[in-house]
C-alpha cells in the first residue's frame, strides 16, 4: 500500500514528503516545483509515500497534471493525503473525489492565513467533510506521523455538508507590495539590479566571491600541495598534479557557486520568481514559450539537468522541446569554473568577461527559442505568496546543493581526473614520462585539428574540451593539470569559452533530456549542439582576429556599388498607336 500526497501546486506536499520520509525532494515557493512522482519509504509510517505533482482538477492540462491523473487511476485503492493551504481550501476540496478509499485533509500555512484575518476550525471542518483534518505546521516529524497514522485508521464518514462554517477566506485582491512587484516598470529593473549586484559580488576583482576563491585555491595549490614535496616522484606527481591541481581547481570555485545558489534560493523562497514569470509572459509568448519558461531558464543557471525536468510544467510537448533546446545555452554552475579559469588567465577584468559570457548565453538561448517559435501559447499560473526567505530553510537548501556539488567532485570528477593523470603520466610500459610521450598523447594525439582553426592546434585542448561532455567541471581541472594557466591568447580563450558555452550539456543533462523526449532526440540534440559549438568557436576566433574588419570591407563593396549606381531614366513608348506619348 502507498500513501499518495495530492493537492494544488505550491501547497506544501514536498515539504510534508520530506518530513515523513527524511528525503530531500526539492521544495520552493513557486508553482510546479514537483514535476514527477517521487516515492520513498517512511520509517515513521511504515509505508511508502508518493509525492505527486500539483494539480488543480482531474481534467489534465499540463504534462505534470497528466502524470498525477494517470498515477491516481493506477492506484485507486491507496489512501490519499489531500494537502491544502488554509487560504485556498475551497479550491482544493474538489480533489477529494479522487480518493476512493481512506483520505485525510492536511492543512498547511495556517499562521500566514490567520495573520491575514482568516480562521478555520478543524473539528467542524472534519464533520462537514467526513474526513479527518490535520494541521501540519509547527509539528515535529514524529508527532505529525503519529497524528496522521491515527487519522488514517479512522473510518471514512458521510459528509454532513453545511458549507465551510467557521472559515473566512483570505481577502481578495493584491496588496500594495504585490501591486508594486507586478508592475513591470518596477520589478524588471529591480531584478536586473539584483542580478547585476550578485554578479559583481561574485566575480569582481576584490569582491567577496573573488577573495574567497583565491583563499580556497591557495589552500589546495600551495598549502596542501606543499605537504607532499618529499614524497617519491610517482606519488608526488599523483598528489600534486593529479589530485591537488585538478580537483582543487574545481573546488576553489565553491564559494562563488554558493553565492549564485543563494541568490536563486532567495528568489524562489521570497515569491519574486513567480512574479517575474508573470511579467515576462508577454516577452516569452513571442518566442513560442510562456511565462512558466522563466522557471526553467532560471533553474538552468544552477543545473541544466534539473532545469530540463522542470519543463514538464509547460503545457504541451512542442513547447517543452523548444525549452529543452534553449537550456544548454544557459550557463550552468558547472561552466562557471571554466569561465573563471579562462578569464583570470587572459583578461585583466574577469568580471566583465564572465558577465559578457553569461549575456551571450542568454542571448543565444532566446535566439534559439525565436528560431524554433511555434504558435502563441496559453499561460495560466498562480502567484506564490510573498514572504521573507526563512533563514533556516535557505541554509539547509544551500548546504544540500553544495553537498551535491562536492559529492559529484569527489566521485565522478575525481575518477576522471585520476584516470587522466594515469594516462598522461605513464607510457604503455607504465614508466613515468612526460605528457607528450604518454598513453593519453598516443590515444588522443589525432584530435589536434579540432581547435586548430581557433589557434589551438593541441590535442590537450581538444581533450579538455571533450571531457566537458562527461561533466563541465572536468574542463577546468584538465586545463589545470596540463597547463596550470591557459597558454593561449585572448582570441583563443574567447573561442574556447564560446565552445564550452554552446556545446552539448553533460551526461546527466543528456539523460534528463532523454527521459523527456527520448534517446534518439536527446543524442541528436547533443550532436547538433556540439557541431554548431565548434563552428561558433571558429567564427569567434575569426572575428576577433580581424575578421570583423574583413567582413566590413567585404560588405562595403556592394553597398558602395549600390550607392554609386543610379539606373538611367528610360523613355518608354506605349506602342505604335501612342507613339507621341512619352512616359518617364
Amino acid at each position: 500500500m502507498k500513501l499518495l500526497l495530492l493537492g494544488n501546486p505550491n501547497a506544501g506536499k514536498s515539504t510534508l514528503f520530506n518530513a515523513l520520509t527524511g528525503g530531500h525532494a526539492k521544495v520552493g515557493n513557486w508553482h510546479g516545483v514537483t514535476v514527477g512522482v517521487k516515492e520513498r519509504r517512511s520509517a515513521l509510517l511504515g509505508m511508502e509515500v508518493c509525492d505527486l505533482p500539483g494539480i488543480y482538477s482531474l481534467d489534465s492540462m499540463s504534462l505534470e497534471e497528466k502524470i498525477t491523473r494517470d498515477y491516481l487511476a493506477a492506484h485507486p485503492a491507496d489512501p490519499v493525503l489531500l494537502v491544502a493551504e488554509c487560504a485556498n481550501l475551497p479550491r482544493a476540496l474538489p480533489l477529494l473525489q479522487a480518493a476512493k478509499g481512506k483520505a485525510v485533509l492536511v492543512l498547511t500555512k495556517r499562521r500566514q492565513f490567520e495573520r491575514a484575518g482568516g480562521r478555520v476550525e478543524g473539528g467542524a471542518l472534519s464533520v462537514q467533510l467526513g474526513v479527518p483534518v490535520v494541521f501540519s505546521e509547527g509539528k515535529r516529524p514524529r508527532a505529525l506521523a503519529k497524528e496522521l497514522g491515527e487519522a488514517l485508521r479512522q473510518p471514512r464518514r458521510a459528509p454532513q455538508g453545511g458549507g465551510l462554517e467557521g472559515y473566512r477566506p483570505e481577502r481578495e485582491g493584491l496588496s500594495r507590495l504585490d501591486r508594486l512587484l507586478t508592475n513591470g516598470w518596477f520589478c524588471v529593473p529591480l531584478f536586473a539590479l539584483l542580478l547585476l549586484g550578485v554578479f559583481f559580488l561574485t566575480f569582481a576583482k576584490g569582491a567577496p566571491g573573488d577573495v574567497l576563491k583565491e583563499l580556497t585555491c591557495a589552500l589546495f595549490t600551495q598549502k596542501i600541495a606543499s605537504l607532499f614535496g618529499g614524497a617519491p616522484p610517482v606519488l608526488r606527481s599523483f598528489l600534486q598534479k593529479g589530485l591537488c591541481a585538478s580537483l582543487g581547481n574545481v573546488l576553489c570555485f565553491l564559494p562563488q557557486i554558493a553565492m549564485l545558489y543563494l541568490f536563486l534560493i532567495c528568489m524562489e523562497e521570497s515569491g519574486l520568481l513567480s512574479r517575474l514569470a508573470y511579467l515576462t509572459d508577454g516577452f516569452f509568448s513571442r518566442l513560442g514559450l510562456n511565462g512558466r519558461a522563466a522557471f526553467s531558464l532560471l533553474m538552468g543557471f544552477g543545473c541544466t539537468a534539473a532545469a530540463v525536468l522542470t519543463t514538464r510544467g509547460l503545457d504541451d510537448r512542442r513547447m517543452q522541446r523548444r525549452a529543452i533546446l534553449c537550456l544548454p545555452y544557459i550557463p550552468c554552475s558547472a561552466k562557471l569554473p571554466v569561465f573563471l579559469t579562462l578569464a583570470a588567465s587572459v583578461f585583466r577584468r574577469p568580471f566583465l568577461a564572465v558577465a559578457a559570457l553569461y549575456g551571450v548565453g542568454i542571448a543565444l538561448s532566446l535566439l534559439a527559442a525565436r528560431l524554433l517559435r511555434g504558435e502563441r501559447p496559453v499561460f495560466l499560473m498562480e502567484l506564490a505568496p510573498l514572504q521573507l526567505p526563512r533563514p533556516l530553510f535557505v541554509l539547509k537548501t544551500l548546504l544540500f546543493q553544495l553537498k551535491q556539488f562536492i559529492i559529484k567532485a569527489a566521485t565522478v570528477i575525481l575518477a576522471f581526473f585520476l584516470l587522466s593523470w594515469l594516462l598522461s603520466s605513464f607510457d604503455f610500459s607504465f614508466r613515468l614520462c612526460s605528457v607528450e610521450q604518454s598513453m593519453l598523447a598516443r590515444l588522443c594525439g589525432g584530435l589536434w585539428w579540432l581547435f586548430a582553426p581557433a589557434g589551438m592546434g593541441d590535442w590537450r585542448i581538444a581533450y579538455a574540451a571533450l571531457s566537458g561532455l562527461v561533466a563541465k567541471e572536468n574542463v577546468a581541472g584538465a586545463l589545470a593539470m596540463f597547463y596550470g594557466a591557459f597558454p593561449y591568447g585572448r582570441e583563443s580563450a574567447a573561442a574556447f569559452a564560446v565552445f564550452v558555452l554552446t556545446c552539448s550539456p553533460c551526461v546527466s543533462a543528456i539523460a534528463a533530456t532523454a527521459k523527456e523526449v527520448g534517446w534518439k532526440r536527446a543524442l541528436l540534440y547533443a550532436a547538433v549542439q556540439t557541431a554548431s559549438a565548434l563552428l561558433l568557436s571558429y567564427l569567434t576566433y575569426f572575428l576577433l582576429r580581424g575578421g570583423i574588419v574583413c567582413l566590413a570591407l567585404a560588405a562595403a563593396v556592394p553597398v558602395a556599388l549600390a550607392i554609386l549606381w543610379r539606373p538611367h531614366e528610360g523613355i518608354h513608348r506605349r506602342g505604335a498607336r501612342h507613339a507621341q506619348t512619352v512616359h518617364r
